[in-house]
This record gives structure tokens, sequence and C-alpha cells, in this order.
């Protein structure tokens, strides 16, 4: 048990230090007959894998489910999986999932959404640039300091900000804007920002893309403040995004984040549609399961289920 958990923490601690996001699933109280404890911990990956132990396939199938939900949503989330006919109820920040699987019992566990320091990229070795990176850390940022020509913006940072004073600008503004980075500023006076924007060699509505001068007007002076108005410029703007109205393909009624789900046509429990699930294809169609039972039993007279997936 030691060397699996010193295996596991050795595994969350590569997954960390790659960047790659990953829950924490926590038993946190076992209802007996049961096979988890509380205690026992699992890492579930984006693929829907599962390193660790928190109970049989059943409770697995609901952990990926909810797991990939929570990696979606950022949110952290309680799950309790109870023996029952299939239902899931819902309440914020926790969700209940009846599974007429199991034979008895009942097990909670908190997912925990572990993700990268955002990302923010600085260009320039300016005060400003410098001010930058030490208040950036404090609010938990991942900064990077480089130059203009060695910037390689990335889809998914939080930010490009150019404090070069003038130095190797256009190139990497350009590339960020062209990979889409959601927050891009340019640290300028409003007259030489404008030139800068001109130059760039992108159509106007990328162009309007960039915030210059770069930060709130609160006033600020000295390099620390405008490094504070800068940052507080980023914090407003990814709030906004967090809370701005969903995107059309998410505004149905009763859709959510989280992975595409399937129905187990034995039981009729839901499933994560992803490969680290139990699943068979049928007459050119997956089949999703939530135990080894359920997958034994298809496959014994899978026309009897058909009509089911």
């Amino acid at each position: 048990m030691a060397a699996n958990a010193a295996a596991q923490t050795a595994r969350a601690e590569q997954l960390k230090e790659r960047r790659e996001p990953f829950v924490l699933a926590t038993v946190v109280r076992a209802q007996r007959p049961t096979s988890a404890h509380a205690g026992n911990t699992a890492l579930v990956l984006p693929t829907g894998e599962i390193d660790g132990f928190l109970g049989g396939t059943c409770v697995e199938a609901s952990v990926r489910e909810y797991a990939l939900t929570s990696l979606a949503t950022q949110e952290p989330m309680l799950l309790r999986v109870v023996p029952g006919e299939p239902s899931s109820v819902r309440q914020e920040g926790a969700v209940e999932v009846a599974n007429p699987c199991l034979s008895g019992g009942a097990v909670e566990i908190f997912l925990e959404p572990q993700l990268p320091a955002p990302r923010v990229v600085v260009v320039g070795s300016t005060p400003v640039a410098e001010a930058l990176a030490a208040l950036g850390a404090v609010l938990d940022f991942d900064m990077v300091l480089t130059a203009g020509t060695a910037a390689e913006p990335r889809a998914d940072d939080a930010a490009l900000i150019v404090a070069s004073h003038g130095r190797e600008e256009e190139p990497a503004l350009e590339l960020a804007l062209r990979t889409g980075v959601p927050y891009i500023a340019l640290v300028a006076s409003g007259k030489r920002g404008s030139a800068v924007l001109a130059s760039l060699d992108v159509g106007d509505a990328l162009r309007a893309r960039v915030h210059t001068p770069a930060g709130l007007a609160l006033g600020g002076q000295t390099p620390a403040e405008i490094a504070l108005s800068i940052l507080a410029e980023l914090v407003s703007v990814r709030a906004a995004a967090r809370t701005g109205p969903p995107a059309p393909e998410a505004s149905g009624a009763g859709q959510a984040a989280g992975p595409a789900v399937a129905v187990d046509p034995v039981c009729g429990m839901s499933v994560a549609a992803v490969p680290a699930s139990l699943h068979t294809s049928h007459d050119g169609v997956e089949v999703y399961f939530c135990s080894s039972g359920c997958k034994a039993a298809f496959l014994a007279d899978p026309d009897r289920y058909a009509t089911a997936h």
C-alpha cells in the first residue's frame, strides 16, 4: 500500500511538472458493505484513466464520468454512489448517483481538479516586465519572461504581455493574435500603441484585441503600480470569460460541461463515452458499460439489448 501511494504521489508530481491536468479523487466516507475505505485515493486523467482504487468498476464508471465533468467545469465536486435504480440527483457542488449493479453500501468521493497554473508570457527585460513577473507569481500565475523573437505563445496561455519598450514587439503580438491567446497587452503610450497596432500584419478584428495602453486606468506611475494595473485587467478579463454567456453549442436546456455520455444498455447507467470506459463494438457502434458484469451480459446476448444503445 505504501509503495502504491508513493508511486501515485510521484505520478501526480510528474503530471504537475508537465502541466497536465488531472483530478485527485479521495474517498471521504465508505458505508459497508463496500470494498473502498475512507482515505483511498486515485488520479483521474483527462483520458478517463484511473490510477488508484476507489471501489469496483461500477463506482469507477461514475467516478470517471463526474471527474471529467469536474475537469471541464474546473470546480470540485462531491460524488455519492448508492445502490438503486439508475438516477442522478445534482445539487450545488455535489451529485448522488444510484447504480443498480451495486450489491449494497455507499461511497462518497471528493473530486478535486488539479489544474496547471495559468501561464502568462511576458516579453521584455524592463522594470515593468520584472514587476509583472514578481506580482504575477504572487497571484499564482506561471510567469514566463522572454524576448520577443523567442516568445512561443500557446492557445492555452492566459496572456501575452509585451513590456519591452519598443524591442521586438510586433512578432510576439502577431504570433499571440494568430494563436488565439485570450488576453494580449502592449505596454505603451496611447500614441505609440496605436502606431504599433497599425504596423501589425493582421486583420482589423485581431488588431482590436490588443489591450493598449495596457492595464486598468489606476493612475500608476512606478513599474510595480503599472504591473498591478495590467494584472488587475487580466484578472477582470478572465473573470468575465468565466461568467459570460455560454457558447451556442452549450446553451441547450439540460446540457452541462463534461464528457460525452453513453447509456449502459444492460443496467441503464450513464457512462463516459471514452476509451478508458469498458466498451465493445456491436454492428459498427461502440457500446459502453458500467461494469464487467454488464459487458459480459451484453456479449452473451447482444440482440436482447441492441435496442438500448
